[in-house]
Formats: C-alpha cells, structure tokens, sequence
C-alpha cells in the first residue's frame, strides 16, 4: 500500500516503502539525542526534580539511567533479531501476541503525540520569550499568553514540523545536526559558567560539589527516591526513536541498538554535568535563584541563564526554542512508524501504511499524528490549563508500561528460544527483565500516586486525581479501539504470528 510514481525509482526502499540504509551510526544518535531533547527537558524537569531530593538529584538521575541502559540491552537484541519499524508493537505482538502487542503500540503512539504537543507548547512560549529578548520588548514576550495567539502558533509549528517529517528521514537527520550541536554547546557553556562562578565567589549560594550528592542511599525518603526515580524516567524518554528507523538505518541489524545506547550515555553525562553545575551555583533553597525556589520550578535555565551566562543568556532562550522545535519534529519519526507498521501487518486501517513514493517516508501515519497532537492541545487549551498539565503528568504512566512491556518482551523470547552463552543470557535476558520489572513496578507505583489529586494540578473527579483518571483513560481508550478493530478486522487478532514471522523473514 504505497503511493508510486515519478521519483522514487533511484531509492533503494523496504517492504513498506521507507529508504533503506540512508542513516548511520552518527546520524542515529543525533536523532535521538533531538528526541530527548535536553535542553528543553532539563529546564522542566530539573527543579522539579531538585524539589523532591536535593542535593542528590545527580544520584537520581544516575539511578534512572539505570534501567534505562537494561532496556535498552534487550530493545538492542530484539532489533538484531527483527528489525522492523513497528519496533514495541511487532516485538511485543511477536512475544505476547496481538492484543498485548497492539496495546504496546498504542502506548508508544498516545504518549508521543501527548509530548509533539507539549514540546509545540513549548516552542511557542521561547518564541515570544525570544521575540521579546530580541527587541527588548516585553510584550512581544507576553504574546503566548493570549490564547488565540498560543494556539495558532502553536498550530504551526505542529504543521512545520509535520512537514519536515514527511519529506523523509534524511531531511529530518540534516535539520538535526545543528539544532542538537547547538543546544549541547549552549548547555555545556552555561555548566562552565556556572562553575567558574562558584570558583570565583560570584554563585548565588556557592554549594561545593561532593561524593554524597551521588549517593541515591542518602535520599531517606521513600516517597521522595520513587518520585525523582519517576521523573528521571520521564527525561530520558525519546531514546528508541533509534530502533523505530531501523529499516532505514545502515547495517539495521546492528546500528540502532548501538545508537540507543550511545544516546542513553551521552544523555546521562549531559544530564549529570548540568545537574551538579546548577546545584553548585544555586544551592537548593527555596528561596531567590535557589533550585527548589517553586518559582523557578517551570523553567530553571530562565530563572538562571541571565545571572550565569550575562549577555549571552539570549543563547539558552534559544537552544531551548530549538531544543522543543527539534524535537518536535523528530518525534513525529516513531508514530509515524508504529502506525506505518500496524496498517501494514493489518492491526489498523491499511491507509496508514502508505508511503511517498517521492520521500519514501511514511504519509498518512506522520500526518494522522501531526493531526491528533494538534487537536488534542486544542482541545485541552481550551478546556483548561490544569488538563494540560495533568495529562503531562500521566505520561509516566504511558512511558513505563510500553518500556516495561517491550524490556519483558526480550526476556521471554530470547529465553523461550533458548540462549547460546551466558554472555547472551545477561544482555538477552537477564538485564532486559530487570529494566522491565523496575519500569512496571514504577508503573504500578505511578498509578497509585496519581489517585491523590496532589499528584499534579490538584484536580479531581470524586476524590480521585486527575492525572490517574486520564492515565486511565487514554490506556482504555486504548482497548477500546483495540476492541472495535478487532470487530471490524479480526484477521490480525487470530493469528497473526506465523504472518508476521513470514514477513520478517522476507
């Protein structure tokens, strides 16, 4: 089910219509490093993170990278095995069957398109910022708050980066390239600044960096090590963007699984360096610049970039307007992918499995996901601020449950397979069970927490908090769909392992 005509016959393309073997090593870790998005990422989530566990918020991050480096051992031997864009869904429908597998899928989908539209949201507040740092004009800055103004911009940068998507993998790997060199120079900078600060004197509340501040044994609360654990897991999402362009990746066997785990380190130490550079100049006081200043907690590097970096400060405005555009548009690659590959294998319409035949890239899919993250910001600006957020929130539910899922998923067939080294044992079956069993501990941890309406906004329906109801829902939503395909199409759900291995092996 591909569009054919002028232009594609000088590609050499996969079974479902993507180029084959147009992105490397390099290109990989690029665009997953964009997906991370760490500069975007770290402005969010690094208060919030400080907020829960202090000084100790380096250790936290080291203990999320944890499971994440196990995950990504099994996501690794699983693409050797089946590379194939639908990655999560065709392993997990390979290993579970259909209705787990379908879920799997539709885990990965609903939680990319609820962050395309936050990482747009995001775009669209730098932009004004920007515009306001730019001409000195504070209300330029002020613009993104008219709602009119937000959703239309924001609306935008949906459909630019929509766009970008579809004209392929390589236009996506080239727009990358500068964008993620950009925002690690700038982050980088602002880490150096920040320490030379704290050597000179000059840091709002000096802090000396020490062993103890990465020692997860020196968090005495439960509650506060589960939190900073959940949110950790929360920054390094994005990373199996890697394994979702397989088929266009050279040597798919092996270069994906390398550039996940490549993206995996070179997140953590970037995360890690920020981390002590900014708890080292600004403490963790609630009060001024402090890190755990609640006013401070939705983007620490505005509170921060202008005392550290000076005039250069307008720098980091724009690594993080860059950081959300790029990965705005790099997120579109494992939706778009997933749907491709579920329309093909026939477990949705098989109108999502068409591809350009001029960019060998996926076209219903990236614009069916282009068209559902826009209307879903439409729909929750419009109703309320507080569910937008929530639904932020419930991403951890998401994000655990498809990690989970895909990590047991190599745990079980490698070791219904039968494992040929101890070697093989560790990276196939043994490291993929531990990430996942962490990830879905983390997932049911996550529920439980989400009832209480502190949890986020403080919203609730009937005592319980919103964010669980719309983590919930969306994963029912999930089934119910699920449900309705299997009425209408039940070919997928009857057998559809031995078609599916067929296809692998062509």
């Amino acid at each position: 089910m591909t569009e054919r005509g002028a232009g594609a016959e000088h590609r050499e393309t996969t079974l479902k219509g993507l180029s084959a073997g147009r992105v490397g090593l390099l290109g990989g870790v690029v665009v997953g490093i964009s997906c991370v998005a760490p500069a975007y990422t770290l402005t969010a989530a690094l208060g919030p993170t400080v907020a829960q566990v202090g000084v100790h918020t380096p250790a936290i991050l080291l203990v999320g990278f944890i499971p994440m480096l196990l995950i990504a051992s099994g996501y690794r031997e699983l693409n050797r095995r089946m590379p194939d864009a639908g990655s999560s869904f065709t392993w997990g429908t390979r290993t579970f069957g259909p209705w787990v597998g379908w879920m799997m899928g539709w885990g990965l989908i609903v939680s990319t398109i609820i962050v395309i539209s936050s990482l747009a949201s995001v775009a669209c507040d730098f932009f004004y910022i920007l515009l306001g740092q730019l001409f000195g004009r504070p209300e330029l800055s002020a613009l993104t708050e008219n709602k009119g103004v937000n959703i239309a911009t924001t609306l935008v940068f949906i459909a630019a980066a929509s766009w970008i998507a579809y004209r392929g993998i390589e236009e996506t790997k080239r727009f990358q390239y500068l964008l993620v060199v950009f925002q690690l120079v700038v982050l980088g900078w602002f880490a150096v600044a920040a320490l030379v600060h704290v050597a000179n004197g000059t840091a709002f509340d000096p802090t000396p960096v020490s062993l103890e501040w990465f020692n997860p044994a020196g968090i005495t609360s439960f509650s506060a090590l589960t939190a900073g654990i959940s949110l950790s897991i929360f920054v390094y999402w994005g990373w199996d963007v890697t394994l979702t362009m397989n088929e266009e990746m050279k040597d798919p066997q092996r270069t994906p699984g390398r550039a996940a785990t490549l993206t995996v380190l070179a997140i953590m130490g970037v995360y890690v360096a920020a981390a002590v550079a900014t708890i080292a100049y600004a403490g963790v006081g609630d009060t001024g610049l402090g890190t755990g200043n609640p006013d401070n907690q939705g983007s620490i590097f505005a509170a921060l970039a202008a005392p550290v970096m000076g005039p250069f400060a307008l720098l980091m405005s724009l690594a993080i307007l860059s950081s959300s555009g790029a990965s705005l548009q790099s997120t579109f690659v494992s939706p778009a992918r997933t749907l491709l590959a579920m329309g093909y294998y026939g477990a949705i319409p098989g109108a999502f499995s068409r591809t350009s035949a001029r960019y060998n890239s996926p076209s219903v899919a990236t614009f069916a996901t282009g068209g559902a993250a826009a209307l879903f910001y439409v729909i929750t600006k419009l109703v309320s601020e507080r569910a937008l957020w929530d639904t932020i929130a419930a991403l951890g539910i998401m994000i655990s449950f498809y990690y989970g899922l895909t990590a047991l998923a190599s745990a079980r067939y490698f070791l219904k397979e039968g494992v040929s080294s101890a070697k093989a044992f560790v990276l196939q079956v043994l490291a993929p069970f531990a990430g996942g069993a962490a990830l879905l501990v983390m997932f049911v941890k996550t529920c439980l927490d989400s009832m209480n309406p502190d949890f986020g906004s403080g919203s609730e329906i009937g005592g319980v908090g919103f964010v669980f109801i719309i983590g919930a829902s969306v994963l029912l939503l999930g089934v119910v769909l699920m449900l309705l395909w299997w009425r209408v199409r039940p070919e997928f759900f009857r057998n559809p392992i031995p078609e599916l291995a067929d296809a692998l092996k062509e």
